[in-house]
């Protein structure tokens, strides 16, 4: 390496060590990523009715791309160290932390679902995601794919990347909670609601300990996947 390279790799760590997320970076990579929102739920109001299994996927793949697409927009346009938002490699033992931790969500998860459907007659507006999971052997890798690989990468990456690296200025706890509750009510009020915030803060907390979002993405993604693998369960060997 020469010694300019070395020079400007020395730079970017220490921009990337020093520098601080922005109100600015969070403003740019929100407004992006709604502009994507909007632009996929017009295109998916466009879809025929009667197919929702299609439409369950469409509905994946807006909630992946929409925030992802987002985040490396204004990682582009800013100019912006990809690790300051978490884009960084991990040591596999917090992976292996991560999904333990997944499984452990799952099982909390599953309690408080339970516990919420019992005292509240809220409507699960889950059900377009479990349509397509549940619509055949397509639909359930498709929903694997999108809902459990997709949805993860591009929802840690605007609110555990972005939106919890801004809010740690004022305290890792604030950040957490405040993160994780944004992160849920972005997903509307509904049985999912508990679900969310219990992954928000468990994803936050990976995220303050490794400085990256795959933990997090781990843990999202174990969550998703037993959705989808929940729902198959119950259409074809409990409610079939």
């Amino acid at each position: 390496m020469s010694h300019s390279d070395r020079t400007t790799a020395a730079n970017l760590h220490d921009s990337v060590r020093n520098g601080r997320v922005t109100w600015p970076d969070l403003w740019l990579a929100a407004g992006v990523a709604i502009a994507l929102y909007a632009i996929g739920i017009l295109l998916y109001l466009q879809m025929p009715d009667d197919d929702a299994g299609a439409k369950g996927l469409a509905l994946f793949a807006i909630s992946g791309l929409a925030p992802s697409g987002g985040v490396l927009v204004m990682i582009a346009l800013r100019r912006r160290p990809a690790a300051l938002f978490g884009i960084t490699r991990v040591a596999p033992k917090w992976l292996a932390i991560a999904f333990m931790i997944g499984i452990g969500v799952v099982a909390l998860n599953l309690a408080v679902t339970t516990l919420v459907s019992m005292t509240t007659d809220a409507a699960n507006l889950q059900s377009g995601y479990q349509s397509a999971a549940t619509s055949g052997i397509g639909g359930f890798l498709g929903a694997i794919l999108l809902g459990a690989v997709l949805t993860p990468i591009g929802e840690e990456l605007l609110f555990r990347g972005v939106l919890f690296t801004l809010l740690t200025r004022y305290g890792v706890w604030l950040a957490a909670i405040l993160s994780s509750i944004v992160f849920a009510l972005s997903h509307g009020l509904n049985l999912s609601t508990p679900v969310a915030v219990i992954v928000g803060l468990a994803s936050a907390w990976l995220m303050h300990k490794t400085k990256s979002v795959w933990p997090g993405v781990v843990v999202h993604a174990v969550n998703n996947a037993s959705s989808s693998i929940v729902s198959v369960v119950y259409v074809h060997l409990i409610a079939g």
